[in-house]
Formats: C-alpha cells, sequence, structure tokens
C-alpha cells in the first residue's frame, strides 16, 4: 500500500502569530494536526510540545506490535489503539506539566487531531475541534466528533444546526490537551481502501466549508494543489484564524 501526504499551515489574514502545528512521516504513517490556545505564544508552545510527545511516543510504541504492513488482528488492533490514546494522554501531561512550571503559560492547551495507517487500517485519536474527513468514491465524511459546547447542545437538541451558526459560544472547547493532566480522547479505527484521501484540518479551514461536498471537490484535486486550493478558499473567505491541512492520499 502506497501512502503519501501533503500538508501546510498558514497564519490566515487577521493573526500575528500561527499557534497551529502539524506533523507528517509517511515511513511512519503518522499525521497530526494541532490548534494551540493560551496567552504569550502559550498555544504555540502547546501544539509544538504536543505533536513533538505524541510522534515520540508512537515512534517508540510501535516496534511492540511486530509487522505494521501485516493486517490488524483485534489483540493488536486494540494494542494500536492503547499506543495512539496512551500518546496523546502522555502529551497533555507533558503541556499540562510546562504550564504549571511557567505562570505565563498557565491554562494553554491543544486541540489534537491524530491518525495513523497501520495493518491497512487507519486508527485516529481526536480531542477538541480540528476535524478529520474520510473521502472515498467522491463522497466526504466527517469521521471526528467536535468536543464544542455547540456540538452538545445540537447533539442533545438543546439548539439547531442554524442556531449554532449565530451562537456566542461557538468557541468554546469542552476538551482539550493540556489544561488539565488527564483527558478523554475519543479513537476509532477503520478499513482504508485504495483511493482513499484522508484531511486533517484546524477550525481555520473547517469553519469556512460550506459543506461537506467541498471537501471532496477540492480534496480530488490531490497533493500540495488540493493542500494549496484548502488554504486559499479559507483566507478568501476570511482567514481569521490560523489555517492547517493535511492531506493523506491511499494509493
Amino acid at each position: 500500500m502506497r501512502i503519501q501526504s501533503f500538508g501546510r499551515t498558514d497564519v490566515g489574514r487577521h493573526r500575528r502569530a500561527n499557534e497551529d502545528a502539524f506533523f507528517r512521516d509517511d515511513e511512519l504513517r503518522l499525521y497530526i494536526v494541532a490548534d494551540g490556545m493560551g496567552g504569550h505564544a502559550a498555544g504555540e508552545v502547546a501544539s509544538a510540545e504536543a505533536v513533538e510527545t505524541i510522534y515520540g511516543m508512537v515512534k517508540r510504541g510501535l516496534p511492540a506490535i511486530g509487522d505494521p504492513n501485516e493486517p490488524l488482528t483485534q489483540p493488536k488492533a486494540r494494542a494500536v489503539l492503547r499506543i495512539l490514546e496512551g500518546a496523546i494522554q502522555a502529551a497533555t501531561y507533558m503541556v499540562f506539566a510546562i504550564a504549571e512550571l511557567d505562570r505565563d503559560k498557565s491554562g494553554m492547551g491543544t486541540t489534537i487531531s491524530a491518525a495513523l495507517i497501520v495493518g491497512g487500517a487507519l486508527v485516529t485519536g481526536q480531542v477538541g475541534d480540528s476535524r478529520i474527513y474520510q473521502v472515498r468514491n467522491g463522497t466526504a465524511v466527517q469521521m471526528t466528533e467536535d468536543h464544542t459546547l455547540i456540538a452538545w447542545q445540537i447533539k442533545n437538541g438543546l439548539i439547531s444546526v442554524d442556531e449554532a451558526k449565530s451562537s456566542p459560544h461557538r468557541n468554546v472547547i469542552t476538551r482539550a490537551v493540556g489544561n488539565r493532566d488527564y483527558v478523554e480522547v475519543d479513537t476509532s479505527i477503520v478499513a482504508v481502501e485504495e483511493g482513499d484521501r484522508y484531511l486533517l484540518c484546524s477550525d481555520g479551514l473547517h469553519g469556512y466549508l460550506h459543506a461537506e461536498e467541498e471537501v471532496a471537490s477540492i480534496a480530488s484535486k490531490g497533493g500540495d494543489l488540493a493542500v494549496d486550493l484548502f488554504i486559499d478558499l479559507a483566507n478568501r473567505r476570511g482567514g481569521r484564524d490560523n489555517i492547517t491541512a493535511v492531506l493523506v492520499e491511499v494509493g
């Protein structure tokens, strides 16, 4: 199975600094998008430290499961899920500890959307409101759930989708890596197919996407062109936040 990825981050049109971070490694087959938050450049620290910690933990943990190209058995799948969840928990503790030691960074945190391809499957780990989309046979599906107040309100029928668009609570995140020493991590595992594309992105991009059809249409362009088109779209529609896109292609 041939895997290749493309990624780019952009400060956007209104921010002075870029607090997003991303990681892609086609040999390890690990992909991460992190959207940091916190004053005094703490968001940049949180996202960068989280990405580095997750990478290190996954790289050290994967050899224990054996050949990563062999199909996943049920025990092996559970082991991979534990590795990715444990890596995100380690990042949570690391960011929290840094904030405890430096008062200027108190309360800093970051979202995490992580994807690991192993044994013909895509394993995801999710905290916050960055997203992972799957594009298959021309159709895009959001694989992750946003950990935001309005997403929770919509899910529980407290507000409508239309009401959410004008809600003053649009930016309230209910889970983040680092603002506590533990976080609940959503994990999932799906079989990958030839021709699949996976988009990992911060809310600075998906907040400007009008429909999942746009994800499929742009992702179908492939490669750096698709990533550039995603970034340009977000900037054209306002660019009020940092923008990050990582596109993973399965050949």
